[in-house]
């Protein structure tokens, strides 16, 4: 056992075993560094990733390459989903010079904690143009005792450059129609008519993005906004990025078609797309986007759930195959013979056929990963329910994929508000009371004294890692979603709480965001980047909450905290629409008001029962709802709303003026169409 033995973190815990003598990062493990006189072997990575397992087993565990390590370096181990700001610099700093990133990570520092030599995976041997660990190792070691004062000159111009780099994207006033009208050009202009989704490959899944063009559809009415999200998500939802027996999505597809994925599963992926394939059913009524929703969400509650009431971070993407080797997608692939072992010849050719199974196979060794051809003609649903059904049973002896099972406060968020809404739109109680139950995990360990966000936790104690902005923008995402689906104003109210610091400790100059806090731990530059990846940017998730927080409140500062921070999106939407997709939606939010509505009358009534309904259903982007008794104090948009005629009444303001109350639920839909 090294020095991670005893961490909540389970990356970090696969290399407690390690013969290299890892820290975590610590103050202490710089002073040793000092100390020693050596330079800082700074490894980052998470426990999903594929290619980090793989430099764990070819180098980590190796002996001989461990007492290498430990004669020249202090090895220093980061799980970049517990401290994602020393992810978020080093990586800055790799990809400023190498041209490309990704993990592992491999970054050697300073005592001082400045980079001067980059990389990624290294190999045990030489190949590819690569150079191999050992000599990387090496050269880095003769580099640092040989040419000590070029190495800190290095590091002291890559520090210089990173510090002289600067965002000046608050206040710049609020996305309009020109520049919404221009990202979605630009979207056009990088779609993949042939298979959906944009780009080439790797192709992940565009969640924000088509979270922003079914509400520029909403808005506009723009037919191609619509078709860009419709057939991506079909795409999607019949490739072998989905997973066809157990619901839910993989993190990316290797090609441009969807049918190879990348097969680790990540919670914020399920949580986004969930979300979005529920807001896509409510603008269609495609039955297959509801029911991709449903499965997800039920994939998100079966496999991910923790015995807490939170959700675990990701399933890993290797498991064994059966003879001891842990490959990438063993749980998923099949052959026609396995098929054929499991349903017998008649529905094993069947189901060959449906799910798109070959003799020669779409991934591995003659394995295929389950899809939807869309020349598989029309097929018995009955049979088809009982042959998935079989396949999962029996995939489900199989050995399954680890788990990943911190809780991320900001993923956890997200799930909240995927569950909250695709439970009440599609009648699922169900799901949202385990959002309910996640987002009182949230509170009860993740929120301490003072309002202020620890980032994780693992096995019912919470981690010693401070919240970033993304946390507290989805966290009070997921809070803002539950208040409005529950009439539970107390979860307006936390979120209230978590914007405030937001307010207090995360804005820079002109309305600016940063991604950590004022008080936060010192690095070589305080983390700052608006773009939105995998999640939602910390920026643009806090700036939704702000402003769907000043609907339900009417708080000027926080909608003028939520303009300004929009500045970002008027400046990138145009230029680069993919990577600002929820940026975008939020200023679809904006142009559209949001809309308040507010619904009144006695909760056990009928006709209160379905102008909520009708609310929940309306697609105007970003509208709030509040929903209770007239003069109810738990939401303020219930203020000074009283009934019409004695019956339940709906409300709807936008851009600061009120409609007429209405008290039927066609009159309510018109209002809001």
């Amino acid at each position: 056992m090294n020095r991670l033995a005893g961490v909540t973190s389970p990356y970090l815990l696969q290399h407690a075993d390690n013969p290299v003598d890892w820290w975590p990062w610590t103050p202490e493990a710089f002073a040793e560094a000092r100390r020693r006189d050596v330079p800082v072997l700074l490894s980052v990575g998470y426990s999903a990733c594929h290619w980090c397992h793989v430099m764990a087993d070819e180098s980590f565990a190796d002996e001989a390459t461990a007492a290498l390590i430990n004669e020249s370096f202090v090895a220093v181990k980061v799980d970049r989903e517990e401290r994602p700001d020393i992810d978020a610099v080093y990586m800055e700093a790799v990809q400023a010079a190498t041209g490309q990133g990704g993990w592992p990570m491999t970054v050697f520092l300073t005592p001082d904690a400045e980079p001067f030599y980059f990389g990624t995976y290294f190999p045990p041997e030489a190949r590819h143009g690569m150079p191999s660990f050992t000599d990387v190792l090496d050269g880095v070691a003769r580099a640092w005792t040989e040419r000590r004062d070029e190495v800190g000159e290095v590091a002291g111009k890559i520090v210089k450059d990173l510090a002289e780099r600067s965002l000046a994207y608050g206040g710049a006033g609020v996305p309009g129609d020109a520049e919404l009208g221009q990202a979605l050009l630009g979207l056009t202009r990088e779609y993949d008519p042939r298979s959906g989704g944009f780009g080439g490959a790797p192709k992940f899944p565009p969640s924000m993005v088509l979270e922003f063009l079914l509400r520029h559809h909403a808005r506009t009415g723009a037919e191609g906004a619509l078709q860009m999200a419709s057939d991506t998500c079909e795409a999607m939802a019949r490739g072998g990025i989905y997973d066809q027996l157990g619901g839910g999505f993989a993190r990316y597809a290797v090609g441009r078609d969807w049918t190879v994925p990348h097969f680790e599963k990540m919670l914020y992926d399920n949580a986004l797309l969930c979300r979005v394939y529920a807001h896509l059913w409510r603008t269609t009524g495609s039955e297959l986007a509801r029911r991709v929703a449903l499965e997800t969400a039920d994939f998100m509650v079966r496999e991910l759930r923790t015995p807490e009431g939170g959700f675990a971070s990701a399933l890993d993407a290797d498991s064994d195959d059966g003879t001891g080797r842990h490959v990438e997608g063993a749980f998923y692939v099949w052959t026609p013979e396995q098929l054929t072992a499991v349903l017998g010849e008649d529905d094993g050719a069947y189901a060959a056929r449906y799910f798109g199974v070959t003799p020669e196979g779409t991934f591995e060794q003659g394995s295929s990963v389950l899809q939807l051809p869309q020349d598989a003609g029309v097929a018995d649903a009955a049979r088809i329910a009982g042959i998935r059904e079989r396949l999962l049973a029996a995939r489900d002896e199989r050995p399954r994929p680890g788990r990943d099972d911190k809780i991320v406060a900001a993923w956890n968020g997200l799930a909240v508000a995927a569950l909250a809404e695709t439970g009440a739109l599609l009648d699922r109680p169900d799901l949202v009371e385990r959002a309910t139950e996640a987002a009182d995990l949230l509170v009860r360990l993740h929120l301490g004294d003072g309002a202020r966000l620890t980032r994780t936790s693992k096995d019912g104690r919470a981690g010693t890692n401070a919240g970033v902005l993304e946390d507290y923008g989805d966290v009070a995402e997921g809070f803002l979603a539950l208040a409005s689906v529950t009439g539970e104003g107390v979860w307006l109210e936390f979120a209230g709480l978590l914007l405030d610091i937001v307010l207090d400790q995360f804005r820079g100059e002109g309305g600016a965001l940063y991604d950590t806090a004022h008080d936060a731990e010192r690095l070589i530059r305080r983390p700052q980047d608006p773009t939105d990846n995998a999640t939602p940017s910390g920026w643009t998730a806090a700036a939704g909450a702000l402003l769907t927080y000043a609907a339900h409140t009417g708080s000027a500062p926080h909608r003028a905290a939520a303009e300004e921070a929009l500045g970002v999106v008027k400046a990138l939407g145009p230029r680069a629409p993919r990577f600002i997709g929820w940026g975008l939606a939020v200023a679809e939010a904006l142009r559209d008001g949001p809309r308040e509505i507010a619904v009144v009358g006695d909760p056990g009534d009928e006709d209160f029962a379905a102008l909520r309904r009708t609310a929940l259903l309306a697609g105007a982007p970003g509208a709030v709802l509040a929903a209770g008794r007239p003069g109810g104090e738990e939401f303020p948009l219930l203020a000074d709303r009283p009934l019409v005629d004695g019956r339940a009444t709906a409300y709807v303001c936008r851009h600061f003026v009120c409609d007429a109350p209405v008290t039927g639920p066609g009159e309510l839909a018109h209002r809001l169409a």
